[in-house]
């Protein structure tokens, strides 16, 4: 693929045959790696807001509505709190969060995902501060986060220094910043995701990013990805860091 979201909409998968793979690998993230690029590299194609306004809007959900795995694996033991999610897409994550107690604030460039979202908050009785903007411009608050998440963004380096800088920065004292996107590992051993190494992750790629932050936890992870052709497996890579 390109940075992560131009998977054809056909519902192909460009790394591995077969149907679509789960949620995280046809999610929001991909779609923020076209916006962050250069104005060149969007009128060279890339994929538009509009587009994606347009493909949230032909379908009921184009995701699942179920939380990401790691978020409750990471998150469920923390103490609710304020909560950032960057690149929030239709919201699934967000309004868990919700659900779990914590103030969510969550932000997106597309305004058709985000009203989707609104309505899956309102559906299930919780309230979300819902952010429209591109993440390219985004300032969050410094400073004022217990929890900043980072799903499946997939960005050139210095793209991806900047945003995980920003959610660094908008840590509280004690936060937990979770940054979870497609290993460099599955490019050949894993399933769906780019096809681009250079947009990939590594825990200690992304560790080396937080100097000022502890890190918590930083490993490659196994997500098993249903599809109507079988099972298949993705190779993540996962990294918690607090701030001090």
């Amino acid at each position: 693929m390109l940075p992560d979201h131009l998977e054809p909409e056909s519902g192909v998968p460009l790394s591995r045959p077969g149907g679509i793979g789960d949620a995280e690998d046809r999610d929001h993230h991909f779609r923020h790696a076209e916006t962050l690029l250069s104005m060149p590299a969007r009128k060279a194609g890339l994929m538009s807001v509009d587009k994606w306004n347009q493909r949230y809007a032909g379908r009921d959900l184009v995701w699942t509505a179920a939380p990401n795995q790691f978020l409750v694996a990471e998150v469920g033991s923390l103490a609710p709190g304020r909560a950032l999610d960057l690149g929030c897409g239709e919201g699934r994550n967000a309004v868990w969060l919700a659900e779990q107690g914590w103030k969510v604030t969550a932000v997106d460039f597309s305004d058709v995902g985000v009203e989707k979202g609104r309505a899956m908050a309102a559906n299930r009785g919780v309230e979300v501060d819902w952010v429209v903007e591109d993440l390219n411009t985004y300032q969050p608050e410094a400073g004022t986060f217990d929890l900043v998440i980072d799903f499946y963004i997939h960005l050139a380096p210095d793209q991806r220094r900047a945003l995980t800088a920003k959610g660094a920065a908008a840590l509280a004292p004690g936060g937990t910043l979770l940054i979870v996107g497609h290993h460099v590992d599955n490019l050949e051993g894993g399933y769906g995701g780019p096809q681009d190494p250079a947009l990939l992750h590594h825990p200690e790629m992304v560790s080396s990013d937080l100097e000022d932050l502890a890190i918590v936890k930083a490993e490659r992870v196994e997500r098993v990805v249903d599809t109507d052709e079988g099972s298949f497996v993705a190779l993540d890579s996962l990294v918690r860091a607090t701030a001090g």
